[in-house]
């Protein structure tokens, strides 16, 4: 309804996989703005696997989400009232409004877009949290060298393709892990990686597969996967590997704890595992911002979308998200885009 606000809330929480119980669509009133806010009308909606660890009742390492509040996620918006200085009527803004169609919020935690510079989408990708987890993870735990190996999961997603390409960018031997020939060509021929493993189609020969896409070893291993795929790469690790824990995806339905790696060869090996949550370090970007937007305008990094349409597809699209349905940076477009034509 074009003058109520569309919301998609947390009916229950998941016992395992999330389903369509789970969710709820509502539909209220459109908020006003109070004295010093303003109020937007969500553009773009980013769908990332941070999200099914929000729904539990389990603390985690952000604030869980109440039954019958809104999910949470990033977004993209366009100001349509405003009460605050700082923004005025038709600007673009990159804001956490969460999943539903129009937000008031102060500005506190906004940044104003340029359309001009970039797609506005982007700053919900590779300009946005994912690229910079992608180079955090990279450059600060990895600290990758000329001449070394890294391997990283979920390669065609919106963090690992921007991982594989920082790397071949810094002189490094590029080897991704994806589910799929499409999505392992893409990784390939599209970004540049140097050999990508099929972990679907590799069955129980997966360790043998990424022997021969890193005959040298592995000396970073940039993990977003876990499970069979954390297995096979573990024992390949060099003395001194170094492993950015970004996500275990995985396990992200499991009810219960699963076997981890080896810890007895992580040892032997001198291995270094750093789990990060990159919203920790937003405050220390300075390489990102002075790397990343000029290698992207180079056309040196390059990203994929993956598009829904309508906001009441985002409960589905976001349980394909952790089956590794989607190909490329899960987004939903909630409304339209002026600048996208």
């Amino acid at each position: 309804m074009a003058n109520m606000n569309r919301r998609v809330l947390l009916k229950s929480r998941p016992q395992g996989e999330p389903t369509a119980a789970n969710f709820e669509i509502v539909d209220q009133p459109i908020p006003e703005p109070a004295e010093g806010q303003y109020l937007s009308r969500t553009i773009w909606l980013s769908l990332d696997p941070y999200m099914r660890g929000r729904m539990a009742e389990t603390k985690g390492y952000a604030a869980n989400i109440n039954l019958g509040d809104a999910m949470v996620g990033g977004t993209v918006g366009q100001v349509v009232k405003s009460r605050n200085p700082r923004f005025k009527e038709g600007d673009y803004v990159v804001e956490y409004a969460g999943w539903q169609s129009h937000a008031v919020s102060d500005g506190t935690m906004s940044m104003k877009l340029d359309p001009a510079s970039a797609p506005l989408s982007a700053a919900l990708s590779v300009l946005g949290m994912p690229g910079m987890t992608a180079w955090w993870g990279l450059m600060q735990i990895g600290k990758p060298k000329a001449g070394e190996t890294v391997v990283v999961s979920a390669a065609s997603g919106a963090v690992g393709s921007v991982v594989g390409q920082l790397a071949k960018a810094h002189g490094c031997r590029a080897v991704g892990i994806a589910g799929g020939k499409d999505k392992c060509d893409y990784v390939v021929k599209e970004l540049g990686f140097d050999a990508c493993v099929d972990y679907r189609a590799a069955g129980g020969n997966l360790f043998k597969e990424l022997r021969a896409a890193a005959p040298k070893g592995i000396d970073i291993y940039f993990e977003n996967v876990g499970g069979a795929v954390q297995a096979a790469v573990v024992p390949q690790l060099n003395d001194f590997a170094r492993v950015p824990l970004c996500g275990l995806i995985s396990s992200y339905n499991d009810m219960q704890m699963n076997p981890g790696p080896d810890w007895r060869l992580l040892l032997v090996k001198r291995a270094t595992v750093t789990g990060f949550i990159v919203s920790d370090h937003f405050g220390q970007m300075e390489g990102f911002w002075k790397e990343v937007p000029a290698l992207v305008k180079a056309g040196r990094i390059k990203y994929r979308e993956d598009i829904v349409q309508g906001l009441d597809k985002a409960p589905e699209a976001f349980m394909g998200l952790l089956k590794g349905r989607n190909f490329g940076k899960l987004l939903v477009q909630v409304s339209d885009d002026p600048t996208r034509r």
